[in-house]
């Protein structure tokens, strides 16, 4: 059991949340530091999406707490809990052009402000594309689309980041610059970013600490370190070989 001074000190934490989705139980308990870029890893159906479900808050826990930066938020809607979620299909309204894509990030409403308006441009150039206000989703490659997701969350200005596997759609070569893209952005800002990746290259490259779910429940979380060298877990072991 996560204790609630600890939690207090984290990035994210969660104590005794348990859930049941049809018949499968899920049952996490963490403390993750603050400031950090978080690999969340395991198996295909282990949990992943669903552990940050529950802390976007898409998902309410049937019981136990959930706190992000500090905040119990377990009762919060999402729109009130102080992340941004970027995920791999990168959610962009293919009828709009990018400007008004990534200000939906500021208000949805789209009441911006002249200093909004630079900010908005300001994040698409933070990003690589500088000029691109006018393009639409469907000009852009894959690539171009995330850099565009990655920008309206930059806009939002949360402290913390979630990605659900952002660059599994993209070819190699992408996914590379995908990922130099996002150490930058967070030596920047310094938010706290979790990200969930099936690619045990990608967990090493990026990653400062690291998750391991199986079976529902967190079965590892540790500096990453650690974790490249934990080897009495044989779902971690597989997935660091593959």
């Amino acid at each position: 059991m996560t204790d609630g001074n600890d939690m207090k000190q984290q990035g994210i934490a969660m104590a005794g949340v348990e859930l049941r989705l049809g018949t499968h139980d899920f049952r996490f308990d963490c403390a993750l530091p603050q400031g950090r870029i978080v690999a969340i890893a395991g198996p295909s159906g282990s949990g992943k999406s669903t552990f940050l479900n529950l802390l976007a808050g898409f998902e309410q826990p049937d019981r136990g707490r959930v706190l992000l930066a500090g905040q119990d938020v377990t009762g919060l809607h999402p729109a009130e809990r102080p992340v941004s979620l970027v995920f791999q299909d990168n959610n962009l309204f293919a009828h709009l052009d990018l400007f008004t894509n990534v200000g939906l990030g500021i208000s949805p409403s789209l009441k911006l402000s002249a200093q909004d308006r630079q900010r908005v441009s300001e994040a698409l150039a933070r990003v690589g594309l500088p000029g691109f206000e006018k393009r639409r989703p469907g000009t852009l490659s894959g690539g171009e689309r995330q850099r565009a997701a990655f920008a309206r969350a930059l806009v939002r200005d949360k402290p913390i980041l979630l990605l659900d596997e952002p660059f599994a759609a993209l070819d190699p070569g992408l996914r590379s610059g995908m990922v130099e893209l996002l150490k930058t952005l967070h030596r920047e800002s310094g938010n706290t970013v979790l990200i969930v990746s099936h690619d045990p290259a990608e967990v090493r490259r990026l990653a400062d600490h690291a998750v391991f779910i199986d079976g529902g429940t967190i079965r590892l979380a540790a500096p990453i370190k650690t974790f490249l060298e934990t080897g009495d877990i044989p779902a971690l072991t597989t997935f660091l070989q593959h």
